[in-house]
């Protein structure tokens, strides 16, 4: 493997974490969204708050990353998305900005109105950031992002069939994810109710993410099909499969309402299959015109960057994941077991 490879893939592991971590706390603000009134969704929004909390910001960590090597490592392709795909990045920035100060302002608040007000700004910047980071990777998989600065329409490029349908699908595979994380949650906690909840929402989420992406097939064979070809019938075929196969499993698991660990496994192995089917499928080429080895930053910096990412990596990953373990073995009380008033508790 030379040193780009070596580079792409690590900013391609990067993202997959994104998606799997940063993209459950997005669908968590989803379901935040759709738990109903104030008393009626309190256990759920509850259950969010507990399962986000502590990790919503270290998730961001990701996102940065992938940012960084991009930058560092690819810089014309890093140049040519920021400058060409400047609305939907600002916009989903503002989200994430939006979502971050509404999470915690919302925490602290007495007010009702404040609460609602908080909260409507979370669940909405929840839903729209995934949505608006989904439209870039749709602009660079359509291949309309050219190289160079702001030579691709700033516009057209992430307003398109492909770009849209990628929104839909970031989206809904962030509900996904959240929905079968949190029935597990619930399940370790002993909450019956909002085990079957979140349990019935993962089926039905589940059930729109595969319509989502087999019309993003169809999508792509009209508006891209270069990609679509290489999906479809080339080295990334396997990892197509093996995403609808994980996702069968998945649900099939969840409709038995058994083995609810496992579905986590098989649902975070079916997105990284298709997000892995997809950078397969473009390789080499990364932009119109432009492969990996055209746009690739020296093997001096290449080196330099991976020698710094492996010695950083033995101090980061063993304290995200004793961050993840510290958490996950604490849990909140059943709502209806809980003691004392709690925010919400005064609306209807």
């Amino acid at each position: 493997m030379s040193l780009p490879e070596a580079m792409l893939a690590v900013l391609w592991i990067g993202l997959t974490a994104y998606v799997l971590f940063g993209g459950a706390d997005f669908g968590g603000g989803v379901w935040d969204l759709l738990a109903g009134t104030t008393r009626r969704g309190r256990p759920q929004r509850d259950l969010v708050e507990h399962s986000i909390g502590p990790v919503w910001e270290a998730n961001h960590v990701w996102l940065i990353f992938v940012i960084v090597l991009l930058w560092t490592g690819i810089p014309p392709v890093f140049a040519a998305i920021a400058s060409t795909l400047y609305i939907p990045l600002t916009l989903a920035a503002l989200g994430i900005i939006a979502r971050g100060a509404a999470f915690a302002f919302r925490k602290v608040s007495v007010e009702i109105w404040q609460q609602r007000l908080f909260g409507a700004t979370f669940a909405f910047s929840s839903l729209a950031t995934p949505f608006f980071l989904g439209t870039v990777a749709g602009a660079v998989a359509s291949g309309r992002v050219p190289a160079g600065i702001t030579q691709g329409d700033t516009v057209s490029s992430w307003l398109n069939p492909t770009s849209l349908i990628s929104g839909a699908l970031a989206v809904g595979t962030a509900a996904y994810l959240a929905a079968v994380y949190l029935t597990r949650d619930a399940q370790r906690a002993g909450d019956a109710p909002l085990t079957e909840a979140f349990r019935r929402r993962a089926l039905v989420t589940g059930f729109v993410v595969g319509v989502l992406s087999a019309a993003g097939l169809v999508v792509l064979h009209a508006d891209a099909p270069a990609l679509y070809s290489k999906l479809t019938s080339g080295s990334a075929l396997p990892l197509l499969i093996l995403s609808v196969a994980s996702g069968l499993v998945s649900l099939a698991l969840l409709m038995w309402g058994r083995h609810l660990l496992a579905v986590r496994l098989t649902a975070a192995l079916a997105v990284a299959g298709l997000l892995w089917g997809w950078g397969i499928a473009q390789y080499p080429r990364l932009l119109p015109g432009v492969t990996l080895q055209d746009a690739a930053a020296t093997d001096t910096v290449l080196s330099a960057s991976l020698i710094c990412l492996a010695v950083g990596a033995v101090l980061l990953l063993p304290s995200l994941w004793w961050l993840y373990a510290t958490f996950q073995r604490d849990h909140p009380q059943p709502a209806e077991q809980a003691d004392g008033p709690t925010h919400g508790d005064s609306g209807t």
